[in-house]
């Protein structure tokens, strides 16, 4: 079998079951799972109001939070029992317990960046507080971090990943960040803006036509919430 991929191993062996995956049962002889593989995560309701988005439709919010969403959060729990199993397994090859690693990566990846991206919905995209006035510093005014940040997230258009605007805490400073899938990111960032260029995000809406979706996206921002986690992000 040495033809299978690490990814089709991983598929095969750990998240073929995904759609009908159980949380694993401990007997009553058995420890309970250790905290890092409890795969006790609960999906996070939406905090506003659908139908009420300016440009992005219920059916496309409902359609990403149910099934993008949720099954990211399923396949994380899923993910945590195989790693709780595997644990115990001594012969397990470490090709295959480093692709349980990796997607553990991407499901936590894909479960945080979907929670923040849901959270920021709501506003009326009209910047304001600390965050404004730090991105005109950063970047020589907010227009022009605005310009770059559509700039970056129309370089994931056509393929998928994320555009994010970070705090690094190691330079202390604003940057929007390329990020092709859900394990990318930049070392000590903390993400404040984050915005979800795969296709399931704007299809439904816009097909292939991106830039329409990221002007509405940006006219939805709730820039409070955003300028909450700076002033967190940099200790004020």
């Amino acid at each position: 079998m040495t033809d299978i991929s690490r990814r089709t191993a991983l598929g095969s062996l750990a998240l073929g079951m995904a759609a009908a995956a159980a949380p694993i049962e401990v007997s009553a002889q058995s420890a309970a799972p250790a905290p890092a593989f409890a795969g006790g995560h609960q999906p996070k309701p939406l905090g506003f109001d659908a139908t009420k988005l300016t440009g992005l439709s219920e059916k496309l919010i409902r359609s990403h939070w149910e099934n993008n969403y949720q099954g990211s959060v399923k396949a994380l729990n899923m993910v945590e029992g195989r790693l709780a199993a595997a644990m115990a397994d001594k012969d397990l090859p470490p090709v295959i317990y480093g692709d349980l690693k990796r997607e553990e990566l991407h499901r936590t990846g894909s479960v945080i960046l979907h929670e923040l991206y849901f959270e920021q919905f709501g506003g009326d995209g009209q910047a304001k507080g600390a965050i404004r006035e730090a991105l005109a510093r950063s970047h020589g005014s907010f227009e022009a971090w605005e310009a770059e940040f559509r700039r970056t997230a129309m370089a994931l258009a056509g393929g998928s990943g994320w555009c994010i605007l970070a705090w690094n805490q190691y330079t202390k400073s604003l940057h929007n960040y390329w990020a092709w899938d859900h394990t990318n990111g930049p070392v000590t960032g903390t993400p404040l803006l984050v915005l979800d260029m795969y296709e399931h995000a704007f299809a439904i809406d816009y097909g292939a036509a991106a830039a329409k979706y990221v002007d509405a996206f940006m006219h939805n921002i709730d820039w409070g919430v955003v300028d909450a986690r700076y002033r967190k992000a940099v200790g004020n």
